[in-house]
Parts: C-alpha cells; structure tokens; sequence
C-alpha cells in the first residue's frame, strides 16, 4: 500500500478527526504514508434548511470511497446514517471522546432569564426547553469556530455543542452537562473509520484503531434510533456504558416545546445489546415515541 488516502470534509474539525486517525495509523505502521485529501461537501445554508437532511455531513465522502478517489473516511459517527451503504462498511471505530454536551458563553445555571441558546439541533432545542422553559432557544448555524464567533460578539448569550467537538480543537468549554441532565445523539463524541468492502488490506490497517466496548455501546445507540424508525438526524437522545460484559443502555425523546419527556433505560450483558436495544425502543414506542417524532403522523 503505497498511500493511503483519507477522505475528510475541509472544516476544522473534520481535519483534526482525520489527522488524529492518520496519526494513530502512522504509530501502527511507521512506514506507511498517508495523504488527507478534502473532499467538498454540499452547502449547509442555515438550521432549519430542507437540505439538513440524513447524511448530509457523510454521503460526498462516501461517493468519494465508492468512486476509488479515496481509501478510507472519516466521520463523526452520529451523521453517519444507520443504514449501510452498498460497497461500504466502517472497519473501526476507536475509543471514544467524551460524550456529553457543553456550553460556551455561560453555564447552564448561569444564564438569566431569557436568554438567548444557539443550537442547530432539534434535539438540543428540546433539552433545553426541557431543562430551562424560561430560556430562548435560536438556531444557530456554522462550524465550531463560527458559533463561538457569534456568541463572542453578543449575538447569542451561549452555545450548545459537543463536548468532543470543542475539546477535539482545544477549547475550552464554559460548561459540561451531566449525561444524566442532557442524554447526547446516539454515537456521539465517537468517530467511524469507513473503507470500501472490497478493500481487505485498507479494513484490516484501519481495523487495528477499533475499540470493542465503544463499539458495543455506540452500536446500541444506533440500534435503538434504527429501530425507532428514523436516521440519524432524528431528535433522539441514547446513551451506552460497557464495561465489556454490562452494558447499561438509556435513551429519551423530549416534546419539540421541552414539555414531555419520555424514557426508558436497561442492563444486561453487551453480547445482547442489540436485545437491549430492542427492549428500549419498543418501551419508547408504547410511550408514543413515534407520535412525538412525528412518524405515525
């Protein structure tokens, strides 16, 4: 393998993911020679557009991989689509960063009444009209650097982002939110390493960055949103934690107004995780987590 050729979105963020994954590659095989290759994605416009759809972050990458002009790509696992992709398969996904949200501008019990929260995210918007009625929850559009931009500058009095995000690019968060206050997007705070299937000498190099018991409990995660019937950008709160036998598995969906919160939570061995999984999504269902998502409508 002469080169190996990483394909990654051209924002900071996705450059530190993929650097850190050439260089984890680079300590497994010191003679290897990797090239980072930016791949252009389609426009985001503004939160709230009709393009925000599933996979919107993840599918020029993937053509990228089908059409042989890169090896491997790299995602944030939580845009990537539950449903696979013909022709690809993700060989790892390494061990994961911290998973839970956080706040730049203010923390969560110092902001006043009536303040103004950025968010992008549906689900986001949710937790925090759960959390805290009296603030005014915006949307707020752009890369990790833009939105700090803008709370910097007044525009809004704080930001809800991933706390693997803005650790990833050494900033330092106002505020870190307990998992057990706000439950983060299925996959959160992981990366997915995705190869061509045809490609067994790429999936056994990139196979060596996996880590089993990230694996175990983002793949619950997913399972769960899967099984509710929608993808990925479906506001579904879930949250895995294995310590390689036990997996204890929690997952929520909160009203778009914050108002109702439904939840269901399990333990059991990470082999049944997919059982696991099941369990917490038909709970969800009985509780009318399809009604609330808007997919019996």
């Amino acid at each position: 393998m002469p080169v190996l050729r990483i394909g990654t979105r051209g924002s900071r963020l996705a450059l530190v993911q993929a650097q850190w994954v050439a260089d984890r590659l680079l300590e497994l095989s010191p003679g290897l020679e990797v090239v980072l290759e930016v791949i252009d994605s389609k426009p985001v416009l503004k939160a709230g557009d009709p393009g925000l759809g599933d996979g919107i972050f993840v599918k020029e990458i993937q053509n990228a991989l089908l059409e042989g002009k890169v090896d491997v790509g790299i995602h944030s696992l939580k845009d990537l689509p539950t449903a696979p992709v013909e022709g690809l398969k993700v060989a790892a996904i390494p061990m994961r960063a911290d998973a839970r949200e956080a706040l730049v501008g203010s923390t969560l019990e110092g902001l006043p009444r009536r303040a103004r929260v950025g968010t992008s995210s549906p689900r986001r918007t949710a937790q925090l009209r759960h959390l805290r009625p009296d603030l005014v929850v915006v949307p707020l559009a752009g890369n990790i650097p833009t939105r700090i931009e803008k709370v910097a500058r007044g525009d809004y009095d704080a930001a809800m982002l991933a706390a693997a995000g803005l650790h990833r690019l050494g900033i330092e968060p106002d505020d870190v939110i307990p998992i057990h206050l706000a439950l983060p997007a299925p996959g959160q705070g992981a990366l997915a390493v995705e190869v061509r299937s045809d490609a067994p000498q790429v999936a056994e190099l990139a196979g060596r960055l996996h880590h089993e018991a990230t694996a175990d409990e983002v793949e619950a995660e997913r399972a769960v949103l899967s099984k509710l019937g929608g993808g990925c950008m479906l506001p579904v709160s879930a949250y895995g934690l294995s310590d390689a036998e036990i997996l204890i598995l929690e997952a929520r969906v909160i009203s778009s107004d914050g108002g109702v919160q439904i939840k269901h939570i399990v333990r059991g061995r990470a082999t049944d995780r997919l059982a696991l999984a099941e369990e917490v999504a038909r709970n969800l269902i009985e509780q009318g987590a399809r009604e609330m998502l808007g997919l019996d409508a």
